[in-house]
């Protein structure tokens, strides 16, 4: 699988269809619009603080994806047009084997599927790499992507630290 060209549809709860797809550098504007149109909290439950402003190095890093040890995907509707991004995951290699995990889906489509339907996607992505791990930090009132993680169907632990809950997931083949 090539996760630089992957694209895939997918199916909003109320019907409407969206694709996921491999983020591409010209999608930064688009990608920085959808961030501008997240509520304060749901950015704070993402980068846990709330952040409207990036500067150019961290645009950069957003978007040039080299989908080797950094994969992202996006979450576009398809009606929109142009297509709307309305959410997005990625993950990235931090120790080999082992990437960390992060989600962010915009305010009016949560509970819409789309936080489900990234992490299928980039988890089939990961284990096709070669990486055996998932980790990610979760503020432990954020129980929407808890629920995400806690109901994708592969092993899980949590480990509690004050208001951040630390998950590993196993990617068994």
């Amino acid at each position: 699988m090539d996760a630089a060209k992957y694209s895939t549809f997918e199916q909003l709860r109320d019907g409407r269809r969206f694709e996921i797809r491999s983020l591409r550098p010209q999608d930064g504007p688009d990608l920085v619009a959808a961030i501008k149109s997240v509520s304060a909290q749901s950015l704070f439950r993402r980068f846990f603080a709330v952040r409207r402003e990036f500067t150019e190095k961290e645009i950069a890093f957003f978007v040039n994806i080299d989908f080797v040890n950094h994969v992202a995907l996006i979450a576009a509707l398809d009606e929109a047009n142009p297509r709307a991004i309305i959410g997005g995951g990625r993950y990235v290699v931090v120790k080999p084997g082992t990437a960390e995990l992060a989600f962010a889906v915009v305010d009016s489509y949560q509970g819409q599927g789309v936080g489900t339907a990234l992490m299928r996607h980039l988890t089939s992505i990961a284990r096709d790499a070669g990486v055996r791990e998932l980790i990610a930090e979760v503020l432990a009132e954020n129980t929407a992507m808890l629920k995400i993680f806690g109901s994708c169907g592969l092993p899980m632990t949590t480990r509690r630290e004050a208001d951040v809950v630390h998950v590993a997931i196993q990617l068994a083949k």
